[in-house]
């Protein structure tokens, strides 16, 4: 089960705003990586239905695909984690080791099973979360515009089905870059690390989403993690996941 509400931080800085034209938001470009040609030219024709979606190029496995990002320049891939050649795990492990210049798209992995364990290696990589390759196209498209956004598509709970016995752990002695993080960081962590949205730490902690935005910003930064998947994933190893009042 996979989720696309706001599980994000603030856009990625590195990433810079999505760029516009005269009438507005430019589209989503899309790159799609799947060794089936059939399943991608029925991504394509969906996709690029959409207003705010384009297809910009395809690729039937993961060499292909790194190779062609520079040209493409995608905000988001469609990987899938089975293929033929280089897989969805070895091109997540590249794309996010460097070897591609240039920004980096957001990556949505692509599974036949809901817990499959390539997944959780490749969220553990960089990617910002799994879909089934069964979705519907409705979810399909809403996890695309979450995922451009900065928000993930998996839920606290299937990351914890994802890395089994890690969530149920006790908890270990806290790292040590936990400790820089303020008494207000610490409870925003937290929140975050349940899954819930900006706009929910913001009712509970009676302050405003731009508050909190800031605080999962720095919070990132001094944990030195990608986005809130990564967040979730971090919380769950080190025995911290729903910590509140660990001041």
């Amino acid at each position: 089960m996979t989720d696309t509400t706001d599980h994000a931080a603030a856009a990625d800085p590195a990433r810079g705003p999505a760029s516009t034209d005269a009438t507005g938001p430019a589209p989503i470009r899309v790159l799609l990586t799947d060794d089936q040609a059939l399943f991608r030219a029925g991504l394509r024709v969906v996709l690029d239905a959409q207003d705010d979606m384009v297809v910009v190029g395809e690729a039937s496995d993961g060499a292909e695909a790194l190779a062609a990002i520079p040209g493409v320049r995608p905000d988001v891939m469609l990987l899938d984690m089975r293929m033929a050649g280089m897989d969805g795990v070895e091109t997540v492990r590249q794309l996010f080791s460097g070897a591609v210049d240039g920004p980096i798209p957001r990556v949505i992995v692509l599974t036949t099973f809901g817990l499959d364990p390539a997944a959780a290696t490749a969220i553990r990589l960089g990617a910002s979360g799994f879909l089934l390759k069964d979705t519907t196209p409705p979810f399909l498209f809403a996890a695309i515009r979450a995922v451009h956004e900065g928000s993930s598509v998996i839920a606290p709970n299937d990351l914890a089905q994802l890395f089994g016995a890690d969530v149920e752990r006790a908890p270990k002695p806290q790292p040590q870059e936990f400790q820089t993080l303020s008494d207000r960081e610490r409870i925003v962590f937290g929140w975050a690390s349940r899954g819930l949205s900006n706009a929910e730490i913001a009712a509970k902690e009676f302050v405003t989403e731009s508050t909190v935005k800031t605080q999962i910003s720095s919070i990132l930064g001094k944990l030195q993690l990608r986005d809130r998947v990564q967040l979730v994933v971090y919380a769950h190893d080190h025995g911290l996941a729903g910590a509140r009042d660990e001041a």
